[in-house]
């Protein structure tokens, strides 16, 4: 055509522009196309430069020309890639250095502090598995040793109990004996006392003081099933129980009123019983025992004298006191209670024994009259009412409110007779004790 392109020689062609011979272009009959001089490269993303919009020549247009030919992609357009993300560097675990190229042995072995760091756990466990063998076997010794405790421990008071210093550990029987062996003849000394410059002495048993030993044992028998004081019993430790020393409150307080009607420059109304006669005899101001304030003393005085066996003369408080008992009531104890009681023998039967009790040596030691806020009232020494009546009474039994049957008590006796020094016939001053109460 105009531009020199058509059939070549021998069939060939050869593209727009192009001549024979010239360079980079074959200069003659080739075997196929000639591609010319086009470098291969990767084609450019100019559209308008790739991709030409226009070719000099006919275009088809319905299947006819028209000069103009259809835009087709001689290429595939390039589809464009983002390109990945750069994978981010994660370190290696914490391990063991390895030795550098070229150094150490040809194996590739640890390097010896590697080698110590590994040792150093199984050390660390070696040395908690002993700990737990040698806490398993104190775990096992306790035991062993509680159990033995136990089996050597059945006794009523366990092994080791002791009461102030004395051990009595056994049976309750043994105990209680243990405890009156120790402490019998201490209970029942008399307390030293001191009231202003008089020194006197007050039975325990007059005043309500006591060591219980039946109470004692009671408190002190019982297992004790704490390892400690188990194991500790093996071991000679002692159990420390408390002695029970129980206090009658109103026979302390009408014992301490006796002994200031007697200590001390005042005095209490009161009548005394002499052969025969009652007299009456009026108090009189002055200084007296102070009852209230010295109660407690005289509980500590006697529990001192029983857990020591002595105990020094315990000075009591005294304090200026007037007679609460007047002449009123003077005559009116005599009139209702002395001046009978003493008009003549009072008897007193239980069964079919009896005995009298008289006016002239009896009721003198047997009678007596003591303050208790501002009246006189009647008291017996049962003591001494006891020794004068003897084994009048022996084998004769009283039916109890409780069912049980028991022989004739001194407080039997004072209750009969207390009945028949009000009468004023013989057969009024005669009382029979019922020995079967309904």
């Amino acid at each position: 055509d105009a531009n020199g392109a058509g059939p070549g020689a021998a069939g060939g062609y050869s593209l727009p522009g192009s001549r024979p011979g010239a360079a980079g272009g074959p200069g003659g009959p080739t075997g196929g196309p000639a591609m010319g001089t086009m470098p291969v490269s990767a084609p450019q993303h100019d559209e308008a430069a790739a991709y030409p919009q226009s070719w000099p020549g006919p275009e088809m247009h319905d299947g006819g020309p028209t000069g103009q030919m259809p835009v087709v992609d001689p290429l595939p357009r390039p589809t464009q890639v983002r390109p990945a993300p750069e994978p981010v560097p994660v370190p290696p675990p914490p391990g063991p250095a390895m030795p550098a190229s070229g150094s150490g042995s040809g194996s590739g072995s640890p390097s010896a502090p590697a080698a110590s760091a590994s040792s150093a756990p199984a050390k660390k466990k070696k040395g908690r598995n002993k700990l737990v063998l040698v806490g398993g076997g104190l775990v096992a010794l306790v035991g062993i040793a509680y159990g033995a405790g136990l089996l050597l421990n059945h006794s009523d008071v366990p092994k080791g109990t002791t009461v102030l210093g004395v051990d009595i550990s056994g049976s309750r029987e043994e105990a209680a004996a243990k405890l009156e062996s120790a402490f019998g003849e201490r209970a029942g000394a008399p307390i030293p006392l001191k009231v202003g410059d008089k020194t006197v002495e007050l039975k325990p048993e007059k005043a309500g003081l006591s060591l219980d030993s039946q109470a004692t044992v009671r408190g002190a028998a019982g297992s004790d099933y704490n390892p400690v004081t188990v194991i500790g019993s093996l071991l000679g430790q002692e159990r420390a129980a408390e002695a029970v020393i129980p206090v009658d409150e109103e026979k302390l307080q009408v014992a301490l009123q006796e002994l200031a009607g007697s200590a001390g420059t005042a005095s209490e109304g009161t009548i005394k019983f002499e052969p025969n006669k009652a007299v009456a005899v009026p108090g009189k101001a002055g200084t007296s025992l102070d009852v209230k304030g010295s109660m407690s003393l005289v509980k500590d005085a006697f529990k001192t004298i029983v857990e020591t066996g002595k105990a020094p003369a315990v000075e009591l408080p005294v304090a200026n006191r007037e007679p609460t008992v007047d002449q009123a009531e003077l005559d009116r104890a005599m009139r209702e209670f002395a001046t009978p009681a003493m008009s003549g023998n009072a008897v007193v039967k239980a069964g079919a024994k009896s005995i009298a009790f008289g006016p002239g040596k009896s009721l003198p030691k047997i009678l007596s009259m003591t303050a208790v806020d501002g009246k006189l009232v009647q008291k017996y020494d049962l003591e001494a009412l006891k020794e004068l009546y003897g084994n009048t009474f022996d084998g004769i039994l009283i039916q109890r409110g409780n069912g049980e049957k028991t022989a004739v008590t001194p407080q039997d006796v004072a209750g009969a007779l207390g009945k028949a020094l009000l009468g004023k016939t013989p057969a009024e001053r005669t009382v029979t004790i019922d020995t079967n109460p309904s």
